[in-house]
């Protein structure tokens, strides 16, 4: 008896969507079917859309963000303090600054972390084009992850800026707005004590 298989189309679109980071064969694969059979789907639009973002965006030169032929957001240096760049991991790292409206200066998006498990060395990142920034006067916020790589990538920039006449920073890291010590770990607890700052009445 013949073996039942999804046609060729369908499993085409499971394996792409397999692609995407998180998503194994069976979310794929429910993912695919609900593309296909739900009257909520449009898998046309979201071709369309996949297609329009592929067509248009790129990464900006200057900073790595989202960018579209004409401009980058990020980089509009009328509003914004050029003296301060703020280095993130990935673009979508830029919109949680934004959100927290705490951050006025421009950003640096380095396209990764250094991890030499997976082959991610200093030259595959937009470690170049981050000190050609960089010039005397000059804040540097490495605003990176306290994960393993995020701290062996915040060491080598820091080494890397050094006697450039730049300041060096590093972001808090510590406890979240609402979190309880009983659900923090010790590497938090200790970027909590690290961070901490006087209280002024």
């Amino acid at each position: 008896m013949a073996k039942v298989e999804y046609p060729a189309a369908v499993q085409e679109l499971v394996g792409e969507l397999k692609r995407l980071p998180g998503i194994g064969p069976r979310s794929a694969e429910r993912m695919a079917v609900w593309l296909l059979q739900s009257k909520r789907a449009e898998p046309l639009a979201l071709a369309r859309s996949l297609e329009r973002a592929d067509r248009e965006l790129c990464l900006c030169e200057t900073c790595g963000f989202f960018a579209t032929e004409d401009a980058c957001s990020a980089c509009d240096e009328s509003v914004r303090d050029a003296s301060i760049i703020c280095v993130v991991e990935q673009p979508t790292d830029v919109l949680p600054m934004e959100r927290s409206g705490s951050f006025r200066g421009v950003y640096h998006c380095l396209g990764g972390k250094l991890s030499p498990l997976d082959h991610v060395s200093p030259e595959d990142l937009r470690i170049a084009p981050l000190l050609q920034r960089v010039h005397a006067g000059v804040e540097v916020i490495l605003a990176l992850g306290s994960d393993v790589e995020g701290e062996t990538t915040a060491h080598y920039l820091a080494a890397e800026l050094r006697g450039r006449g730049c300041r060096i920073t590093r972001i808090a890291q510590g406890l979240p707005a609402g979190g309880g010590l009983e659900h923090a770990d010790e590497l938090t607890l200790l970027r909590a004590m690290q961070g901490r700052r006087e209280i002024v009445e």
